[in-house]
């Protein structure tokens, strides 16, 4: 008879897995035996009764499928057989359930039995085989008893059984006893009534079904005396950290269970799959899976096909409907009793696969998913669509099963449907998905008009994941708009689109064909006016009176704001054409802290950052951005998570970040291709320009520059800062007039819109450089007081600046006060370049009036900020404490080039009339060192280097360590040197 034990195979390759790979047998068994010591002791006892007493014992090992009963079957058979136990083992199976006498066969197999008890074993196989079918008209042939006629043979199978005790006591472990067929049920049971005399144990496994294949059995397993019942939990979290938290710290092998936990639900089988699946054992639900999946997605596999089919189906179910899978939409999906689901979503759930009525984790689900013939699954989402649009579930829940179906029918709503769901989508951050309920729409509409619609959307969809894909649709929306003319969808479509390319002449045209249709709804209304300011804001001028007469705007006739879109736009508006409103920054946070949850819409916020970003409020379009890039919806949607990524490279640019600033502009420039951007890729390189030229690195600046610029991207603001990006780099690389030319021009764009938005560009001091380079000192005192009178629409960085270059320009007597104040005013700001700049400034003019003391603090803090904000030519230029010939270098000592005798050299060599114990404990302490490791290094006490500094300090004019002169280091590295000098002296 042929010997199926597939689960000793499973065993074989779970204790071959790194966690379980025993150096001995001992380590196996505390592999096998985790949170099984109780149970393993409990049977083992029971096993030396036998022995001792001969007294037998049945008992039956219960647990969930994984739970680890068949490990804990194969550990104590191994251990009784070590112990001079007769081992007899079978496993029963679901595809042999029907063979009579298949598991005593097993049994039988590993025993030496007499050739004739074979025969009489092989006797009783007519009386279990399946009856006959009945003639019709016959008499009923009486039933035979088989404990009356087959009572012989069973004797003397128990009595030969019995011989096999002599040695030791007799086993018989059958694994999987509810796969069993009722004959071998019916020995057992004959052999189990008569154990109480007997050195015999009967060890049984068996894992839930949704019934009981063999109640009877059960029933009487029950009620013998000598019977016991096992029963198997899953891990607790102490199990899993023992399990798989071995070689970890405390509180890593804490954390690995609590994964653990969560991916396995204490399930031994999937905590051992765990350990050979890197992926899985970090979470990871949406990392690539080998083909066939990793150990982990195998053995879910494994564990759900030993269930039954019908649990199998349900779990299945759980998997396509998700959160939605109620006890009752599972039954309807499916077809089958309530009663039913409840069974098997039980059984599933101690299985460790399931948590309440969802698969446990994302893993599972792929892995169930992945498993499912590709109709099967989409026949359960159409199903799931339909009912849970009877019972009123929301769109997006709907429509993902319509997506996910593939073969939606205009059976019910299922248009109206996806379009809401499409909408809701597109306003949350999720094009993708909006696209595919788009597609389905389109597909199952058969009005033209409505078709022409959702294609408008479609394209909308589209731009959000890339604008090439939404470009290539174009001409054919632009085909029917002049055909049919342009409904709102549509406009709005086209109109970004094109504003997108550079082509704001015919956004304004398909606007224009827009606004003569009549019937619009407040909403519509709304909506179109909030596209005619965005052109406005994409190509100022013209489009900005035209909006500005029809009283649109908040500087004209106010109209109420019932679009989110719209009141995002106008706080944008507002901040480009600055009215003297105040309150502005408050509104664009309150819009951005409005919409800036998960299931927010990203399209709202670009506009309140944009507004904080250019009316001077850098700091806070950093805290925002790095907010809104850790949500989901930043995943999504990689056109709005480019442009945050642009805006925030230009804050942290502002704030003196310059690598913070060139890495996030270069992500933005990596989310979608510089080709995808359109006319607004002048916004992160310009960026790009201004931060390699800050750092230095002017090669790099060019190689930005040489990437082409669309047609029409200086036709608008973003054109503006591209130019004054450039003309930076010009001026950094020696070339005033070029970067005069730029300047000018965009000084002209300026103009001509009507732009007096500072924080956008501020070109007029961006000419002051210019003309201060050229020698034009007198042109450019009169650009930066022009600069300083609009002090309403001007930014603490921008006046901070414009004081610094202004006190070039100054006469002797106002150079400090307006470098002090640009110090304070770039300080409140926070941009480390320009305070570098104006510290550096401040440092060299006191050091021209004879100050020998101010200055040296001023100019180190100017090159340690230069160095923290990544501005390597600025720290270059301020290590030599300014770029005039023969300047004397910031970590040099002061007077380190004159001649012996020269009163400035003695009087740095004494260190500013410090006594040479004062400058030893001064310049340990200019160094860094504390009071304490001053006093240990010049074997003082910690009471005389106190005093020491003291009088230092007073003779200095300083009141603190940070103020002691930089040139006191340089006297540290002599001492250092020359004790360094003598020490090796001593030792020659």
């Amino acid at each position: 008879m042929c010997r199926i034990r597939p689960r000793r195979t499973r065993n074989a390759v779970l204790r071959a897995s790194p966690f379980a790979r025993p150096a001995a047998h001992e380590e196996t068994h505390r592999v096998v035996l985790v949170q099984r010591e109780e149970q393993f002791t409990h049977v083992k006892n029971a096993f030396d009764n036998c022995r001792g007493k001969r007294r037998g014992h049945v008992a039956l090992i219960s647990g969930a499928v994984g739970s680890g009963k068949t490990s804990l079957l194969e550990s104590l058979s191994d251990r009784f057989a070590r112990d001079n136990g007769h081992v007899l083992r079978a496993a029963g199976s679901p595809s042999e359930r029907d063979i009579p006498l298949g598991v005593i066969g097993q049994l039988l197999h590993g025993a030496d039995f007499p050739e004739r008890i074979r025969r009489l074993i092989e006797g009783l196989l007519p009386a279990y085989a399946p009856a006959a079918p009945h003639r019709a008209g016959a008499p009923a042939a009486p039933k035979p008893s088989l404990a009356g006629r087959h009572a012989p043979v069973l004797h003397r199978l128990f009595a030969a059984l019995g011989e096999l005790t002599r040695g030791g006591p007799l086993v018989l472990a059958v694994d999987d006893v509810q796969h069993a067929d009722s004959a071998s049920l019916h020995c057992l049971l004959y052999v189990i009534r008569r154990l109480r005399h007997e050195p015999m144990l009967v060890l049984m496994t068996e894992a839930p079904m949704l019934r009981l294949p063999h109640p009877h059995f059960r029933a009487e397993l029950l009620s013998q005396p000598h019977f016991s019942r096992v029963v198997l939990q899953p891990l607790t979290r102490d199990s899993l950290t023992r399990l798989v938290g071995r070689g970890l710290d405390p509180s890593e092998a804490r954390s690995a269970a609590e994964r653990a936990r969560a991916l396995t639900g204490g399930s031994p089988l999937l905590a051992r799959a765990l350990l050979d699946d890197p992926s899985a054992r970090l979470g990871d639900s949406e990392g690539a899976v080998p083909p066939g999946g990793g150990p982990f997605d195998q053995a879910v596999l494994g564990c759900l096909y030993r269930h039954e089919p019908a649990v199998r189906q349900v779990a299945q179910a759980l998997a396509v409907l998700g959160g939605d899978a109620s006890t009752d939409v599972v039954a309807h999906v499916l077809g089958v009793a309530a009663e039913s689901v409840v069974r098997a979503t039980h059984i599933l759930r101690v299985s460790g696969l399931v948590e309440g009525n969802a698969p446990r984790h994302p893993r599972i689900t792929r892995a169930v998913l992945g498993d499912m013939p590709a109709d099967a699954r989409r026949r359960l989402h159409a199903r799931a669509a339909e009912l849970l649009h009877r019972r009123g579930a929301g769109p997006a829940v709907v429509a993902g099963h319509l997506v996910a179906a593939d073969r939606a029918e205009h059976t019910w709503a299922v248009v109206p449907v996806l379009r809401e769901a499409a909408a809701q989508a597109l306003s949350a951050g999720r094009p993708e998905f909006a696209g595919a309920c788009l597609r389905q729409a389109w597909r199952v509409e058969s009005d033209e008009d409505q078709r022409a619609d959702i294609e408008a959307r479609l394209i909308m969809a589209r731009w959000q994941v890339n604008p090439l894909s939404a470009e290539a649709h174009l001409p054919e929306l632009l085909a029917a708009i002049g055909q049919r003319g342009a409904s709102v969808s549509g406009a709005v479509s086209a109109v970004i689109s094109l504003l997108w390319q550079g082509r704001a002449d015919e956004a304004g045209d398909v606007l224009d064909r827009c606004a003569s249709a009549d019937g619009r709804d407040a909403a519509d209304t709304a909506l179109l006016t909030a596209m005619r300011m965005l052109l406005a804001l994409c190509r100022p001028g013209p489009a900005a009176d035209a909006l500005a007469a029809s009283g649109r705007t908040r500087g004209g006739a106010r109209v109420p704001v019932v679009s989110p879109r719209l009141e995002a736009l106008t706080v944008l508006y507002e901040a480009l054409f600055p009215s003297g409103e105040r309150g502005l920054v408050a509104r664009a946070e309150q819009i951005i802290r409005r919409h800036n949850g998960e299931a927010g819409a990203p399209g709202l916020l670009a506009g309140p950052l944009l507004a904080l970003l250019w009316t001077g409020r850098a700091d806070r379009v950093a805290a925002w951005t790095d907010t809104l890039l850790g949500h989901p919806s930043a995943r999504h949607a990689p056109v709005w998570r480019a442009i945050w990524e642009a805006i925030r490279g230009e804050a942290l640019l502002r704030l003196g970040d310059l690598r913070g600033g060139e890495r996030h502009a270069r992500s933005a420039l990596e989310s979608i291709t510089p080709q995808a951007w359109g006319v607004a890729v002048a916004g992160p390189l310009g960026t790009l320009v201004v931060c390699a030229t800050e750092a230095g690195r002017l090669d790099e600046a060019e190689t930005w520059l040489a990437h082409p610029m669309p047609d029409g991207v200086f036709r608008t603001p973003l054109g503006a800062h591209y130019l004054a990006a450039r003309g930076r780099y010009h001026l950094a690389a020696g070339r005033a007039g070029a970067a005069g030319e730029d300047i000018e021009r965009c000084a002209d764009l300026m103009g001509r819109w009507r732009l007096h938005a500072a924080g956008l560009v501020p070109w007029r001091i961006e000419l002051a450089r210019v003309r201060l380079e050229s020698g034009r000192e007198a042109e450019a005192a009169g650009l930066l007081r022009e600069q300083l009178a609009d002090e309403g629409r001007l930014d603490e960085r921008t006046r901070g600046r414009a004081l610094r270059l202004l006190a070039g320009t100054a006469g002797h007597d106002r150079v400090e006060g307006l470098l002090s104040e640009a110090v304070d005013v770039l300080q409140a700001a926070g941009d480390k370049v320009e305070l570098a700049r104006a510290l550096g400034d401040l440092g060299r003019a006191l050091r021209r009036a004879g100050d020998s003391v101010r200055p040296h603090p001023l100019l180190r803090r100017a090159h340690q900020l230069a160095l923290e904000a990544g501005a390597m030519a600025l720290a270059n230029e301020l290590m030599w404490a300014g770029p005039a010939p023969g300047a004397v270098p910031v970590r040099e000592v002061a007077g380190r080039g004159q001649e012996p005798g020269d009163p400035g050299r003695e009087a740095s060599r004494v260190g500013h009339g410090l006594s040479e114990a004062e400058l030893r404990v001064a310049a340990l302490a200019a160094l860094g060192h504390t009071n304490r490791q001053i006093s240990s290094k010049l074997f003082i006490t910690v009471s005389t280097v106190e005093q020491h500094l003291t009088r230092a300090y007073r003779k200095l004019g300083v009141k603190r360590r940070a103020d002691l002169p930089a040139e006191l280091v340089a006297h540290a590295e002599e001492a250092s040197g020359a004790e360094e000098a003598a020490d090796a002296s001593e030792a020659v």
